[in-house]
């Protein structure tokens, strides 16, 4: 399960690492850091009040990842408690650029850094898929914190 954590600008959640999630020497597979980060960004829009289903159907809005950039510092392993972190690095007008870095949490409280990496999403219309202004009513959330 996943635990929400959200402080002004930085936001968190706390997900497991499953057998499924690595490869048969129990290390996570170098493309599943970017669906954890993925999931803290889905999850702190969530936190905002705004689901990305309802972004599509009432505001003809969907997020995608133009770029990443990840520096894989450390592997997680099999059974590992991972935070995830997310927070807005840039905004403009169409783009959200979200610096995100990834601990283990060890069982002595403990936590050390594996993964960062620079996200950049832009957003754009369910319809055309042309790059898009951000909804206002994102945007004025977003001011807010």
């Amino acid at each position: 399960m996943s635990e929400l954590s959200h402080n002004n600008n930085n936001f968190s959640i706390d997900t497991r690492i499953y057998y499924e999630d690595t490869d048969t020497g129990g290390v996570v597979y170098h493309s599943n850091y970017l669906n954890y980060m993925e999931r803290a960004r889905t999850e702190w829009l969530r936190a905002l009040g705004f689901e990305q289903d309802q972004l599509i159907t009432d505001l003809q809005t969907i997020f995608a990842v133009r770029s990443a950039q990840i520096e894989y510092l450390r592997p997680a392993r099999f059974n590992d408690l991972l935070q995830v972190t997310a927070s807005i690095k840039e905004l403009k007008r169409s783009t959200l650029t979200f610096f995100q870095e990834i601990f283990k949490k060890n069982s002595d409280g403990k936590i050390e850094l594996l993964v960062e990496g620079t996200i950049k999403i832009v957003s754009i219309n369910s319809t055309t898929f042309k790059p898009k202004r951000i909804p206002d009513q994102l945007m004025e959330s977003l001011h807010g914190h």
